[in-house]
């Protein structure tokens, strides 16, 4: 059998990923003048999941007007015209050193080593399987991607009945996406206490799916409340949503250290990652954050790519930065200086007006009420001045909310 012929290219930065993230720092970088700066998506277009949301409110400040698929073109038209190769159909499938990466295409395989590499990877559903939801695997279990995807890029029907799993923001544009297929919302199912509901939906709270029921398609669900109570919600279409998770497959291959918070590579406020010259950006590091968030990551990570590009030393470690329950994760998830913008704090439990506290070493570096009421959908955006005063030789400096 003769071996796959291989071919091999330098680049100055190669962005892995193309969805709001990547294509935001690519733009930057292009126009910065950083030399060549090639972005790869496995995908066969660029995007990433904004192609397959057709609501509104995207853009940054959000335009009601604006859809997911106009974004994704705008954001890849202006990569394109600040001058970044943007190349679809590309997979990374591993690495040949340290900013070595083997990739395959239609083309063939190739080698593509970088002066650095950025992943802008994003995020991905955990399925059905992973969530431990016993039953058979009937037809008619559904992601919300996969939903997106069935309605919005090929039209395909997905059934007369279905109940939404979940109650996080996308969980909404799911049933709004199955109303538009023609398909009755029976119910929404959440294990959280209180949640929004969606009009015109019933919605049950503290409850949780026990089984699937059906053979050749899906027949209905079992639910359970915390109280004990149990039914059986007769549909052929059910939708997991929310479970988002950093697609981090490739920095753990190359030996990228992930936080145990986010599951994604761990990174310090100049989107660094331990690794010198390897930077993460977007729905990587923390799972799912809005488009605009991801891509505002993407531009501010453009300056200390350009300045490892220009010969920066790669810092040391630092200290991390560790989150107690209920918190989440944080990012950035460790400290090599003072922050530039905000850190991102996430919360697996609603609130109203908690106190935020964070501490090194026994010593408070800040404390603040949060007035505004906490949710897990939404991440809190703490200010970045206390960051300035972490010993870099410290301990760990933990985050709590109370």
């Amino acid at each position: 059998m003769t071996p796959a012929h291989r071919t091999d290219a330098l680049v100055d930065v190669l962005v892995v990923g193309a969805g709001p993230a990547g294509l935001a720092l690519a733009a930057r970088l292009a126009r910065a003048g950083a030399g060549r700066v090639e972005v790869l998506e496995r995908e066969q277009d660029a995007g990433g999941m904004p192609r397959h949301l057709h609501h509104g409110g995207f853009g940054r400040p959000p335009r009601p007007w604006l859809r997911g698929p106009e974004y994704a073109r705008r954001s890849l038209r202006a990569a394109l015209a600040a001058g970044a190769a943007v190349r679809t159909g590309v997979t990374a499938t591993g690495w040949a050193g340290p900013l070595s990466l083997e990739t395959t295409s239609p083309a063939g395989l190739e080698r593509i080593t970088a002066r650095a590499v950025v992943l802008a990877t994003g995020a991905r559903e955990r399925p059905r399987s992973a969530r431990l939801v016993p039953g058979s695997r009937p037809q008619g279990v559904l992601t919300t991607g996969e939903l997106f995807r069935s309605v919005h890029g090929y039209g395909l029907p997905v059934g007369r009945r279905a109940v939404v799993v979940g109650a996080e923001p996308v969980a909404r544009h799911a049933v709004a996406t199955l109303r538009r297929a023609g398909t009755e919302v029976v119910a929404v199912v959440t294990e959280r206490p209180r949640a929004a509901a969606v009009p015109g939906v019933p919605l049950l709270t503290a409850t949780t799916v026990g089984e699937l029921r059906g053979r050749g398609r899906l027949t209905g669900v079992a639910v359970r409340h915390r109280d004990g109570r149990s039914g059986v919600l007769a549909c052929d279409t059910v939708v997991f949503t929310g479970d988002w998770i950093p697609d981090h497959e490739l920095a753990r291959r190359g030996g990228v250290p992930l936080d145990p918070g986010t599951r994604g590579p761990r990174v310090d406020a100049s989107f660094r990652t331990p690794e010198p010259g390897v930077f993460a950006v977007g729905n990587a590091l923390h799972g799912i954050e809005r488009a605009a968030t991801a891509a505002g990551e993407g531009a501010a990570a453009a300056a200390p790519v350009l300045e490892h590009l220009a010969g920066a030393p790669w810092p040391r470690p630092g200290p991390p930065l560790e989150v107690r329950s209920p918190l989440l994760w944080v990012t950035p998830n460790r400290l090599t200086g003072t922050a530039g913008r905000p850190l991102l704090l996430r919360s697996g439990e609603p609130s109203s007006g908690p106190v935020v506290r964070v501490v090194q070493d026994g010593r408070l570096l800040w404390r603040r009420r949060v007035l505004a009421p906490v949710s897990p959908s939404r991440s809190l955006r703490l200010p970045p001045g206390w960051t300035a005063r972490v010993d870099p030789d410290g301990g760990p400096v933990v985050l709590d909310i109370g």
